[in-house]
């Protein structure tokens, strides 16, 4: 079943979400809304349920209970066509996962021809228009061994771009990154920000947090703890335990 998104719906509502992983519940009753153009990050320590949430949200992760609704589609309807209501939501994962056997423009034209049916001519447009957007036209015949992190993480955002998405999802996009070469990407998603794009990001860079989202939410132990603008989450927070998880940061 395909369904017509709602221009009207927020982009994303998880309402009442589960998600455990045999005995472990990792996800315990998320309610959760993004709304078009909004930006927000979500903190938290490791194995909050951060990742596992951004992962719900296309179905990448099996909800256990609870739905999800993407430009008011419910993709946990099992009569919804989810590969469909994909090619709307744009996601970067730690890891860069491009093809190493393929250039730069290679990678950005494959799923362009597979999932959406562009010619080469189209797809080779469209992919040099988003490699100058994130700085690497230059690099479109290279192939990924021969990049810096920066540089492979940027193609992977080039390529999420090409599929026109609705919004895009970064699950910790700098982690695996040297520090010198993290700016450059945070650089990319601030540009994302400034253009409209609805945006969720899991990240601990707390500075790119406070500049950029329309909202702070912080997880812990599979619920949200605190979810508002950064000048309250981040500046002054309500909770003992989102206090604790940001004294802990400045300690690092």
């Amino acid at each position: 079943m395909t369904m017509q998104p709602d221009p009207t719906a927020p982009p994303i509502q998880l309402l009442d979400l589960h998600k455990s992983f045999g005995e472990l519940e990792v996800l315990r009753g998320i309610d959760f809304k993004v709304e078009v153009g909004e930006v927000v990050c979500l903190i938290g320590p490791s194995g909050s349920g951060k990742s596992t949430l951004l992962r719900c949200v296309n179905k990448l992760e099996e909800p256990t209970a609870g739905r999800i609704l993407i430009e008011g589609i419910d993709i946990t309807d099992p009569e919804t066509d989810v590969d469909a209501v994909r090619t709307r939501i744009g996601m970067v994962f730690q890891q860069f996962n491009l093809f190493p056997h393929l250039s730069v423009l290679r990678n950005l034209r494959i799923a362009q021809r597979k999932v959406l049916g562009r010619d080469t001519e189209e797809a080779t447009r469209i992919a040099s228009e988003m490699l100058t957007r994130v700085g690497l036209i230059d690099k479109m015949d290279e192939h990924p061994a021969r990049l810096s992190g920066g540089q492979q993480q940027r193609v992977a955002i080039a390529r999420a771009l090409c599929m026109n998405p609705d919004m895009m999802l970064f699950d910790e996009p700098t982690s695996a990154l040297d520090p010198e070469l993290i700016g450059e990407v945070l650089d990319v998603m601030r540009e994302l920000a400034d253009d409209g794009m609805t945006m969720v990001v899991v990240t601990h860079e707390m500075a790119f947090a406070q500049q950029v989202a329309d909202r702070v939410i912080f997880m812990d132990g599979g619920v949200i703890v605190e979810d508002g603008p950064p000048s309250q989450v981040l500046v002054n927070p309500i909770h003992e335990r989102t206090k604790k998880f940001l004294r802990a940061i400045e300690v690092e």
